[in-house]
């Protein structure tokens, strides 16, 4: 398998993730909302190591460690917005895998709204990030 197809792979679970993370906006499971928006940008961003570096991708879920990895080879840089992105979807993540039994995580429609909204601006932003196979 190439590295192009691995992207390809990890971007088909991304996409299906995102759309997913609309699915459950659609039926008010808020926090499912951000969990997924979660995995399509950890997704995307491990599709884009395998491109940038190699397809011996970390096994670990924070989305700003993963992309710094390769981002000195990126053209452009992350927005400090796209950080507090990654930053906010990663803690969400993790509450969620090991919670705190003395806390609820919380999250109402507004917030799984604008979080939608902004993954799915930086997942449209992450994919120009594909080097041109030409």
């Amino acid at each position: 398998m190439t590295s192009e197809e691995k992207f390809e792979y990890w971007l088909e679970l991304a996409q299906y993730d995102l759309d997913t993370a609309a699915s459950m906006f659609t039926s008010g499971r808020w926090f499912y909302v951000v969990f997924m928006c979660q995995q399509a940008i950890e997704k995307l961003c491990k599709g884009l190591y395998t491109l940038y570096l190699s397809d011996n991708v970390p096994k670990i879920h924070d989305i700003k460690q993963i992309f710094l990895c390769f981002e000195e080879k990126l053209p452009v840089t992350a927005s400090e917005d796209t950080y507090i992105l990654f930053n906010s979807l990663s803690a969400y993540y993790l509450t969620s895998r090991y919670p705190d039994f003395n806390k609820r995580i919380q999250i109402n429609k507004n917030e799984a709204e604008l979080l939608l909204k902004k993954t799915k601006e930086v997942f449209t932003w992450l994919l120009t990030l594909k080097p041109s196979t030409e």
